[in-house]
């Protein structure tokens, strides 16, 4: 694995990480007591923290081309990295994720650096686990809004051990972009199931837990994730 996910561009502290932001700055930093940061896209529609999944970080293919699809759509991301994985990168072996409540804190440092009140608040969200992550912060702290991918609504072939329980809580308007074959949560699983009012799922036809059709659908995974980027932007735009 390598060292970081993008090209450190410095090394600052919080309040200078801020500094940039305010200014519009886009690119990589590493910030003291946190980690890598990746900043791309212009905030035309919003600022989306973003995490990513439990066995991949944010230079996973999915990662980097929701990004740039995010981007082309007029959503800022703010990528960050949790601990764990940046040990990952250091050890060059993998590791499991820590509890998900030490998930949950570190999320918060990070929602807390790239809060200011001259920018926009910025949502919460990510992928799989961090979109589990995401959705536990604005339900313990409240959050602007939500972007959910491939939400584990369960563990694969568990479709009873529901992770659900702390949804009622939810407050924000919250998307949940999902595949409709997702082995975490498929369409016809979650068909029986009522979530909030704030809440509202875009299904993906036929896509995975990374959002790859069959070929037999006529569609590939990057015409997948430019549908989810449109419906991301729309959803932040509708509640901006």
């Amino acid at each position: 694995m390598s060292k970081y996910f993008f090209n450190v561009s410095d090394l600052v502290s919080p309040e200078r990480l801020r500094e940039h932001l305010v200014a519009g700055d886009r690119g990589g930093w590493l910030v003291e007591g946190l980690g890598p940061l990746e900043v791309r896209g212009e905030a035309g529609v919003g600022r989306l923290l973003i995490a990513h999944g439990a066995g991949a970080g944010q230079d996973a293919v999915f990662m980097e081309r929701l990004r740039d699809s995010l981007a082309e759509a007029g959503v800022q991301t703010l990528a960050i990295e949790f601990a764990y994985m940046q040990q990952m990168r250091r050890e060059a072996r993998r590791r499991p994720p820590p509890r998900v409540d030490h998930l949950v804190e570190e999320l918060a440092a990070w929602c807390d650096t790239v809060s200011h009140p001259s920018l926009a608040a910025p949502w919460l969200g990510g992928k799989s686990m961090g979109a589990r992550v995401a959705s536990l912060l604005a339900a313990r702290d409240q959050a602007a809004g939500l972007v959910l991918c491939s939400y584990p609504f369960h563990p694969p072939a568990r479709p009873e051990q529901l992770r659900l329980s702390h949804w009622p809580l939810l407050t924000c308007p919250t998307l949940v972009v999902q595949g409709s074959r997702d082995p975490f949560g498929t369409r016809e699983e979650l068909a029986g199931h009522a979530l909030p009012d704030v809440a509202r799922v875009h299904w993906l036809e036929d896509g995975d837990h990374d959002w790859k059709p069959r070929r037999v659908s006529g569609r590939d995974q990057g015409q997948l994730i430019a549908e989810a980027a449109g419906k991301i932007a729309a959803f932040m735009a509708e509640h901006a």
